[in-house]
């Protein structure tokens, strides 16, 4: 196999990867602007209440600091990739600008050693988007988690018998009644525990 025809082809679909995963982040940052209204305070006689998931995870600080933290891990695996990227192909352009006056043996060896090379860099590239894929379904598992978990000690606190999940689009709610909705106590309550945590 000739090495001119050799692509790090790869290397964009990987940092497309990275560019989608941290997109996954800009979508949950999003802030919505019915989050400024303010909204009825929900007795105990309603048994159910909702939480308007989009400015709950605009206003809630630790899913605040995950987006950014996954922001920062996929930007600097993006950086990395362009460079290992780059100085294969500077590699690869090395060998063609030398590839006449090398004897064929020493040709052959080089063109071996630089396929392996873009074997590994492809396995290296597939192998961090993985991990970068997979360490942000863990933190919004976590994210979830913390959630629920807070939703449950504050729903039995106040009598409600189930909280439904809000947002913007949402096929399965067409209609609210914002005097059902209990996002700001809920973020207030959450930021709240995580201050205490962070400490």
């Amino acid at each position: 196999m000739k090495l001119n025809t050799l692509k790090v082809s790869s290397l964009a679909t990987a940092i497309a990867l990275v560019s989608v995963l941290t997109a996954c982040g800009d979508k949950e940052s999003k802030t919505d602007t019915s989050a400024t209204k303010t909204t009825t305070t929900v007795t105990a006689e309603n048994e159910i209440v909702y939480v308007n998931s989009d400015t709950l995870l605009s206003k809630y600080q630790y899913a605040k600091d995950i987006t950014a933290k996954m922001e920062s891990k996929g930007k600097a695996a993006e950086s990395d990739l362009v460079a290992k990227g780059q100085a294969f192909q500077r590699e690869v352009q090395q060998y063609q600008a030398q590839a006449n006056s090398l004897a064929a043996d020493q040709r052959a060896a080089t063109e071996q050693r630089l396929q392996r090379k873009d074997q590994e860099l492809k396995a290296y590239q597939q192998n961090a988007g993985t991990a970068l894929q997979n360490e942000n379904a863990k933190e919004q598992e976590a994210l979830y988690n913390k959630i629920a978990d807070y939703l449950k000690t504050y729903s039995k606190s106040k009598g409600y018998k189930m909280v439904l999940t809000y947002s913007k689009g949402n096929a399965n709610v067409l209609f609210a009644d914002e005097s059902l909705d209990v996002t700001n106590a809920v973020v207030k309550g959450l930021n709240d525990a995580y201050a205490k945590d962070k400490k």
